[in-house]
Formats: C-alpha cells, structure tokens, sequence
C-alpha cells in the first residue's frame, strides 16, 4: 500500500508541477496538500505501533482492570494459552472490568477483553472472536484508517513523517486513535481474510479452530435481539452473512478432518 501511495505523490507532484507553471492553482494549498499526502504515505508500522500504545497505556490507566489474580485475568490467560505474538510482535491481554460486551486487538499487540463478553460467551467462543479481530490486526486492514487519523489529527510532523520520531499525544488525538480502533469499518472481503487468517492462526497456535465457528455461532443467535444486540449490529453490520461463515468454516474443519 505504501508503494502505491508514493506513486500516487509522484503523478501528483508531476500535475503540481505543470498546474503551477501553467498559474492556474493556489501553489501554497496544492503544497500542503503534497506534503500530507507524502507524510501518509511515510508513517511506518513502528510509528503506528507506538501512538496505538500510547493510546492503550492511557486507556488501561482509566479503566478498571482485572488484577492478575482475578478470575476473568486467570480465565483469559487459559483461553489465550499459546498466543505468543503477531508476526514476531508479542501479545498481551487484559481484561476490562465493565457490563459492556466488547473485545479489541491493536497494532502493538494489546488485545482487551470487557468482562461483558466473559460473562456471555463461553470459552471457545471468546476465543473464536479474539482469534478474528487479531487477523485484522495481522493483515493490517486498520493501517490506512490509522494513516488518516494521525494526519487530520495533526499527529504526524513534517519532521517525523521522515524519521523515527514519535509525537506525545495530546486528550483529543488519544481520542482520535480509540475511536478508529473501536470504530473501524472492514469490507466484506477483509472479514473473509481475517476469518482465514483467524483460522490457521489458531491451528498454528495449538487451538482447535472450530472455537472460530463457535464464536460466529453464538453472535449469530446474539443477532436476535439480545441485551448486546446493539454491539453485534456495530461489530458484524458490514460483515459476510453469519450463516455463510459458520457453513465456511465448517467446510474447512471438514476438509482438516478437525472435529468439534
């Protein structure tokens, strides 16, 4: 994708060039313009790595989180027994204490679970929806939504679009960041690839990836008007049809000879 955005800078720079010999633009916003569309295109996954962390260390300090010898810290770390690390990025849980039903993977690896999903699912399915929002973390399917965030955030410096340099972030660009998280929109066709990604990624880790069906099965029955009807409608709205993905997967356990 970063290839493709300096490519599109290049074709860009070679109009500014003729548009402003030609004195038919405003050069100085046509610069502007320039320089973000080539700091979009510089922000590294480490850069992004390290703003995500500075919003879940501010996040977690606000939270009311589960101590390590609570039993929703000792369930998780069961459930999440053999999830070492995201393409050599290591991977670390917690649990948010709170009846809201929610769980969220992020860039530096930090994956939250909200007590509110403990209580509704049980094990196998809690780990069917962990293992899916890492595959979106993996594929990196938030990257170009991160991008736009920390540019019209005013995150990004000209001088650190160009070095390793990472900015402080003020309460609102926090914000910015948790709202792109919790709030990002995939196609149809990145939640096929994160439920493919969610699969070998499980069986690779040791886990039986038939939880993944299991997980789209309960938020299947969720979808019929329960308490936390609400967060399925946000969470699968753009989603392939849940009856497809459970018939998917069952394919793929069958053609794996996996039983469940």
């Amino acid at each position: 994708m970063i290839h493709t955005m300096r490519s599109r800078f290049l074709l860009w720079a070679a109009a500014l060039l003729l548009a402003v010999s030609c004195g038919t633009v405003n050069k100085a916003y046509l610069v502007q313009g320039g320089q973000q569309a080539l700091q979009a295109a510089m922000i590294t996954d480490d850069q992004i790595r390290s703003y995500v962390h500075q919003y879940i260390s501010q996040t977690d300090a606000s939270s009311r989180m589960a101590p390590a010898d609570n039993d929703y810290t000792r369930r998780l770390k069961t459930i999440t027994a053999g999830l070492n690390d995201i393409d050599g990025v290591p991977l670390n849980f917690e649990v948010y204490i709170t009846d809201d039903v929610n769980a969220f993977a992020c860039a530096d690896g930090s994956v939250r679970v909200y007590s509110g999903l403990l209580d509704l699912m049980n094990d196998n399915e809690v780990l069917g929806v962990i293992g899916h929002e890492i595959g979106h973390v993996a594929l990196k399917h938030t990257k170009k939504q991160m991008q736009v965030t920390l540019l019209t955030s005013a995150v990004i410096s000209g001088a650190s679009a160009f070095s390793d340099k990472v900015a402080t972030l003020s309460q609102s660009q926090l914000g910015a960041i948790g709202q792109t998280i919790l709030n990002a929109q995939y196609s149809q066709k990145q939640e096929t690839e994160a439920d493919d990604y969610a699969y070998d990624f499980l069986k690779k880790s040791g886990k039986n990836p038939a939880c993944l069906m299991q997980g789209f099965q309960k938020l299947q029955q969720l979808e019929g008007g329960s308490a936390a009807s609400s967060w399925v409608t946000k969470l699968f709205s753009d989603h392939p049809d849940t009856g497809s993905r459970i018939a998917r997967i069952q394919g793929k356990l069958t053609a794996d000879g996996i039983t469940y």
